[in-house]
């Protein structure tokens, strides 16, 4: 995994575990990596991998069984879906928005570059 510098490495797990159950990569009440799976094969810290799933645990997305591990919960696409929905329209699509004005790009050719990214990583996954 690359770190960007721009947020915590603990949040940048958080976005990868995201990325997995919305993937459904990790199904709903399916047992995910244990901590230091994970941070083995992240190649990270065990007790940032703890700070990760505690914050993923407090916002609904993950849930614990004590001495069994941490699975994903009911709720978690939702929850995901709600919370970084938020963050990309406050944080990221102004960021966005700025760049293409600056650099002259237009939507058509957005809508065209979007379609192949799209069909490049997405292919085999109906958009859910």
């Amino acid at each position: 995994m690359d770190f960007k510098s721009k947020d915590a490495i603990y949040l940048q797990i958080a976005d990868y575990v995201n990325e997995h159950i919305l993937l459904a990569r990790w199904a709903i009440n399916e047992k995910i990596p244990s901590v230091r799976e994970l941070a083995a094969h992240l190649q990270v810290n065990p007790n940032t991998v703890m700070r990760t799933y505690e914050h993923l645990q407090q916002s609904g997305i993950i849930y614990n069984k004590r001495g069994i591990g941490f699975f994903v919960a009911e709720q978690a696409r939702r929850h995901i879906k709600k919370q970084q929905r938020e963050r990309f329209l406050e944080r990221d699509l102004p960021e966005f928005f700025r760049n293409i004005y600056l650099l002259g790009i237009n939507m058509d050719e957005i809508t065209e570059k979007y379609q192949l990214y799209l069909n490049d990583n997405y292919a085999d996954h109906e958009n859910k």
